[in-house]
């Protein structure tokens, strides 16, 4: 009888939990439903009470404005910019965390020092950033906006990757330059292979950085170098807010980053988790 009671109590607290979670799976998938309904609506759906919940058309209309009026090139923009930058960063932080790693550069505290920088906040520092971009005439350009993502991220690609790398074991970088490989070699053949799960699952969270900043691009763009974010804050006036290009906007702002988190799923899990469990 105690074993029937216990069975029945495990069954019910399980179910329980599922029906807490499907809660909270569906309290936090809703405002993205509601965003992607949005963008397919009429402005009578979408100001309609009580709401729409289902569009009765799925349209298009909403997206080709975006296009037709060239405000979509912004996704253009925000993919070179977030995507040179965290190239960038990723190849001359991984070097700079492979140098603190293997042969202690800077001691024992300068891998805190860089991390500390990234814990700066942004506005207490985009003014002066401001000047010198208006001195070096990088106002507005690609090629600032990269550079100054690249700088931005580099601390947090330099701790996380030097705490991947730390975990390969030292020894098999030995027995590779015993058997002839060169320190490139070395690198290239062992330890990229061994982190790469923690170096594509760092570079999502630096894509992500660089692709959501708003403060850097707002300040320092003004017509040729508009990004997603900012773009968005277009839309939205003192008397009223085009709901529309906003959802439509939002859906192609989110695309990218689903479909990097989507191709890199595996090795964003099993990075996050690398070194997680010691044993």
């Amino acid at each position: 009888m105690s074993f029937a009671t216990n069975a029945r109590r495990r069954r019910v607290r399980l179910g329980l939990r599922y029906l807490l979670a499907t809660v909270v799976t569906v309290l936090f998938l809703f405002p993205v439903y509601w965003l992607f309904t949005i963008s397919f609506k009429t402005p009578d759906e979408i100001f309609a009470v009580p709401p729409v919940w289902v569009p009765a058309q799925f349209r298009l209309d909403n997206y080709l404005i975006l296009f037709t009026e060239g405000d979509a090139a912004v996704i253009w923009n925000s993919l070179v910019i977030a995507g040179v930058s965290s190239v960038l960063a990723m190849t001359l932080g991984t070097f700079c965390a492979y140098s603190l790693a293997r042969f202690n550069t800077g001691g024992e505290n300068l891998a805190i020092w860089i991390i500390s920088q990234r814990m700066m906040p942004p506005i207490a520092i985009v003014f002066p950033i401001f000047l010198a971009f208006v001195f070096a005439g990088m106002v507005d350009t690609f090629h600032g906006l990269i550079l100054l993502y690249t700088a931005f991220n580099l601390p947090y690609v330099i701790w996380m990757m030097r705490g991947y790398i730390v975990d390969i074991p030292l020894e098999l970088e030995e027995s590779a330059l015993v058997d002839g490989c060169t320190r490139w070699q070395t690198f290239w053949r062992v330890v990229f292979p061994m982190a790469r799960s923690g170096l594509m699952a760092t570079a999502v969270f630096t894509f992500v950085f660089a692709w959501n900043d708003f403060i850097f691009a707002l300040i320092l763009t003004r017509t040729e170098v508009i990004t997603f974010p900012v773009q968005l804050t277009h839309y939205m006036g003192g008397q009223s807010n085009f709901w529309s290009k906003i959802s439509a906007m939002s859906v192609l702002g989110t695309l990218p980053v689903f479909i990097a988190v989507t191709l890199l799923q595996r090795y964003l899990v099993r990075g996050i988790s690398l070194g997680a469990v010691k044993g």
